[in-house]
């Protein structure tokens, strides 16, 4: 038996893409992942929820003790992805340009384009290498346009590369150094150590080989 590791074995998996967000220190933070799912069938449920340590979301959740998640409807607009999927918190407020609506525990969440909503307290957290996983027991729920979820494989099938953000599933593919903070991609053979982020504005210290 061969011990070769061959991305291609569990890259025909496809996933849902979901828009987690929080609230932390009078600031709103959002992003899209691919790592939100359903662990357990009690009442009420539990659900997981993984990001890289570096982002803006994660530390809201992190002070807040909360997050929300919507699901991305089939339809959802390029305008919400690449705000939420491409662009750093750490630079501005990414739900001042929608209408955003926000739940009990005060975490931002929008209606537009999205089939549902859940909302979460954390209970649980593990850290996995540069990720955080997180687990949260459900405390609101609420159907919003309803329809199909929005999927990895149907977002791709648009012409469109993954949002940096959700990392977790897969990674921008290219040469390069990549922003562990925002996903922007520094197109060199070599990195300046004095390099910095134009998007977010991370030090070079945060960037890592994008191969």
């Amino acid at each position: 038996m061969s011990g070769a590791l061959n991305a291609k074995a569990y890259d025909v998996m496809d996933y849902g893409m979901y828009l987690v967000s929080s609230t932390a220190n009078g600031r709103r933070n959002g992003c899209i992942v691919t790592s939100f799912a359903q662990v357990t069938s009690s009442h009420p449920p539990r659900f997981i929820v993984t990001l890289n340590k570096d982002h803006a979301t994660t530390d809201a959740i992190l002070a807040s003790g909360v997050f929300s998640v919507t699901l991305l409807a089939a339809d959802c607009t390029e305008e919400i992805i690449n705000t939420f999927g491409y662009k750093s918190g750490r630079v501005g407020d990414k739900f001042a340009g929608f209408e955003a609506k926000t739940d009990e525990a005060g975490c931002p969440y929008l209606t537009d384009h999205m089939v549902s909503r859940v909302s979460c307290r954390v209970v649980e957290k593990l850290e996995i290498g540069s990720y955080l996983l997180f687990v949260g027991e459900a405390s609101e729920a609420e159907v919003l346009a309803g329809g199909a979820v929005l999927t990895l494989g149907a977002f791709s099938s648009r012409g469109k590369s993954t949002p940096p953000t959700a990392t977790v599933v897969r990674e921008m593919v290219g040469n390069g150094f990549r922003c562990t903070v925002c996903g922007y991609i520094y197109e060199s053979e070599t990195l300046p150590p004095d390099y910095i982020c134009p998007v977010c504005h991370a030090p070079a210290s945060k960037f890592v080989p994008n191969d």
